[in-house]
């Protein structure tokens, strides 16, 4: 791993773009800089793995994965799966869940800021509400605590997120475009997991409807304040509460067929900014046919670029492919270096041997 995070941190982008770590199935990026106690980072558009130098104080590896895999895969596949890298990257442990995030959306003809802080009855300290240009966008609950809640305006949150595959997962379940979801989400931190004995994925799994019906009726409730009531325990649960609170966490999830793992910009991205440089240069340069646009961006980028990679000792078309090379990586579209991994294991195996071998003759 040192040697591809020495490549990700070249000077030239011919070595940055062989910092790639293809394994199963999967095609990771290596990143120049680590994390604090993580000097080493991986990441495609499944999982983002830190790597600690030591193991004795911290886990050998701390794993993120992404909404978007696990809309594609069950957890227990997911679990399987990984432990599968892990292993082939010397761990030997179970993982431990460190977090999990409980979820549901849902649409209502309701406001949700129809209702004050005082409807939330809560063992939590914070409540916030948010708003963006005069629109509310949600609440959130014990913010930063070991466990916490958000209800938030989800469609609004994919517009500048962009994910647009959880559309996929709400048609079948009879959404419409133009609704506005609301996602309840409820994070739970590895100081709340391990007072409830909740280690392993397995674990996890069988205590899901446990700790949705905690975190709904125990630990959060929304009310319908009663200002006749001073004891705020016996004001009655709001019909929406009601609904969340008894969320089926036993039928089965609906998940996508398909999934993209490249860190790819979306096709409408890529088309806006095409048309944003075809419509500048035909403004400069008073342009009126889209043709002649074109060739002349083309030209005047390989006249400049062209100048650029002379300088660095390079034709043109080894320079853009260089770029290109660069682009591939960071979108995981391409093992740049087939078979650099594999040389650097057998060349770690042999380095292994040689060490055993003096060993045995007393050198």
């Amino acid at each position: 791993m040192s040697r591809l995070k020495a490549l990700a941190q070249s000077e030239h982008l011919e070595e940055q773009s062989k910092a790639q770590y293809p394994l199963a199935g999967h095609v990771f990026i290596v990143y120049d800089k680590g994390e604090r106690n993580f000097p080493f980072v991986i990441e495609d558009g499944a999982y983002r793995i830190k790597f600690s130098r030591s193991t004795k104080k911290l886990p050998m590896a701390y794993v993120k994965v992404s909404a978007h895999y696990l809309a594609h895969k069950s957890v227990q596949a997911i679990q399987d799966e990984l432990q599968c890298i892990l292993n082939e990257l010397g761990s030997t442990g179970l993982p431990l869940v460190s977090r999990i995030d409980l979820a549901a959306d849902f649409v209502a003809a309701l406001a949700m800021d129809s209702w004050g802080r005082n409807a939330w009855i809560t063992r939590a300290c914070d409540i916030d509400a948010y708003s963006k240009a005069q629109h509310f966008t949600g609440w959130t609950v014990g913010k930063g605590g070991a466990v916490s809640c958000r209800l938030y305006d989800k469609t609004r949150e994919i517009q500048c997120s962009g994910k647009t595959w959880l559309f996929d997962l709400w048609r079948p379940s009879g959404w419409v475009e133009g609704e506005t979801v609301w996602r309840l989400e409820f994070q739970l931190k590895r100081d709340f997991l391990k007072t409830r004995g909740l280690d392993h994925v397995p674990q996890v799994l069988d205590a899901l409807s446990g700790l949705w019906t905690y975190a709904t009726t125990e630990w959060l409730r929304l009310s319908i304040p009663n200002p006749d009531d001073a004891t705020r325990s016996r004001w009655t649960t709001h019909p929406l509460w009601l609904c969340l609170a008894g969320v089926d966490w036993a039928s089965p999830q609906t998940s996508l067929d398909k999934i993209d793992l490249r860190r790819i910009p979306s096709e409408d991205w890529l088309k806006r900014q095409q048309f944003g440089l075809l419509t500048t240069t035909m403004a400069l340069h008073q342009i009126d046919d889209h043709h002649e646009a074109a060739n002349h961006l083309l030209s005047v980028t390989y006249e400049h670029y062209d100048r650029v990679a002379l300088r660095d000792g390079l034709t043109f078309q080894e320079y853009l492919l260089a770029h290109a090379r660069k682009k591939a990586r960071l979108f995981s579209t391409l093992v740049n270096a087939p078979g650099l991994v594999d040389e650097m294991r057998e060349r770690h195996e042999e380095d292994l041997g040689n060490l055993y071998r003096q060993a045995s003759r007393g050198e």
